[in-house]
């Protein structure tokens, strides 16, 4: 199952982009504990550990054409909800691209505002909410990930668990390859696969 370092040492401000994109690569491959200090960003450990996952999936995504309005639209990681992020989703985003897309963060209070997302972060503050925001993306490519007990098991596709300080991942692939979306074997190879209504 795939894990990550917490302290995410390696994508400190200041850290180039190609240095920055192998760091995060090798991260997302490697068995690594979460641990670390939350004092070097406003943010927990485990949540910087999150936004580098969310950071990191676009390189392991593929997207349908009819996903982006243009050759050259941005792929934009939107947080629906209550944002456990503060900029450190932003700052790792900055200047970053995936060929010739640039990368963008983009926060949501209505799910009806997602519509150009490719990958959405369905905050805790929404629990209540799920069955509706799930149904109101129907139909469209957009990754959904979520961290909330019964995440997959409502249509949720990736599901974050830790387990003895690690974080783990829980992939519904149906969910996913049901609105055109194709996930890499290699961070398939690094989660728990989840069938539809599973948790």
């Amino acid at each position: 199952m795939a894990l990550l370092n917490s302290s995410a040492s390696g994508l400190r401000r200041g850290a180039t982009a190609p240095r920055r994109a192998a760091w995060v690569l090798s991260m997302v491959l490697l068995v690594a504990t979460c641990q670390g200090t939350a004092a070097e960003a406003p943010i927990s450990a485990e949540n910087q550990v999150k936004a580098v996952f969310l950071f990191n999936f676009a390189q392991f995504l593929g997207w349908p054409s009819q996903a982006f309005k243009g050759a050259q639209a941005p792929i934009v990681i939107g947080v629906l909800g209550a944002d456990p992020f503060g900029t450190y989703l932003d700052e790792l985003v900055q200047g970053e691209r995936i060929g010739d897309r640039p990368m963008v963060v983009r926060r949501f209070n209505r799910v009806e505002d997602a519509a150009d997302c490719n990958i959405l972060f369905i905050s805790r503050s929404e629990a209540g909410n799920l069955g509706r925001i799930v149904a109101g993306l129907k139909g469209r490519s957009v990754l959904t990930v979520g961290d909330m007990e019964g995440f997959t098991r409502q249509g949720g596709m990736v599901r974050f668990t830790t387990e003895d300080g690690k974080i783990h991942l829980r992939i519904n692939v149906q969910a996913a390859q049901s609105v055109g979306l194709s996930i890499s074997s290699r961070l398939l190879a690094h989660a728990a696969l989840v069938s539809p209504g599973e948790d």
